[in-house]
């Protein structure tokens, strides 16, 4: 009996799901990306880290750090960013961005086999494993002391600070900061810092 009823309870909870979702009157639309209307949110949105990552890539590269003086590119290694803000997100919504620029650029390679947290790319040395194996061509398979060892390190930070301005009114801001540091000497070749702020009602979630 009591089975028969959990079989019920849980139907007309979804039926109701259903029937909430037809009605809510709101219409699913695809994001036009290079002309969003849309109004601003208290959170951080990809217009945000659009924003903060083209600052920054501009900011870079204006700056002259990258500039090899024998014309070469370095090698870019990603470290630590950290999510210091009340809002759970990937901070590679950041750095990704910031990364493929600086690669268009010319001006660096992005390493895959060194981080923070170990390789990104763990085939780097899976595949240097198969210099065990007598049924690969060992012309194919990467010789030791082939791996680049990088030049540069990326690190940053995003804080979060709120302040209540008034009963109704509050203030959301946003620090993206980050470090280019030069890995031989310890010494940091580059600083940035852009301020994203938002102001609206006490009533929007800001995490």
């Amino acid at each position: 009996m009591n089975i028969r009823m959990s079989h019920t309870c849980l139907w007309g909870a979804l039926l109701m799901m259903v029937v909430l979702t037809g009605c809510s009157g709101v219409k699913t639309t695809k994001i036009d990306l290079d002309n969003d209307k849309a109004g601003d949110v208290m959170g951080l949105d990809y217009r945000d880290f659009q924003d903060a990552a083209r600052e920054a890539v501009h900011d870079i590269l204006r700056s002259g750090s990258l500039d090899h003086p024998r014309g070469e590119r370095y090698v870019l290694a990603i470290s630590r960013i950290t999510n210091d803000t009340m809002q759970h997100f990937d901070t590679d919504q950041l750095i990704k961005k910031v990364r493929v620029e600086l690669l268009r650029s010319g001006r660096v390679y992005v390493t895959t086999a060194v981080g923070a947290g170990g390789p990104e790319d763990a085939m780097n040395f899976q595949a240097r494993e198969l210099r065990k194996d007598d049924e690969f061509d060992r012309g194919s398979v990467a010789d030791k002391g082939e791996l680049q060892a990088p030049d540069l390190s990326l690190s940053g930070k995003i804080i979060q600070r709120n302040i209540r301005l008034d009963k109704k009114e509050q203030q959301a801001e946003y620090y993206f900061q980050l470090t280019i540091t030069k890995i031989k000497t310890g010494l940091a070749i580059w600083e940035g810092e852009t301020l994203i702020g938002k102001r609206g009602s006490t009533k929007a979630v800001s995490w």
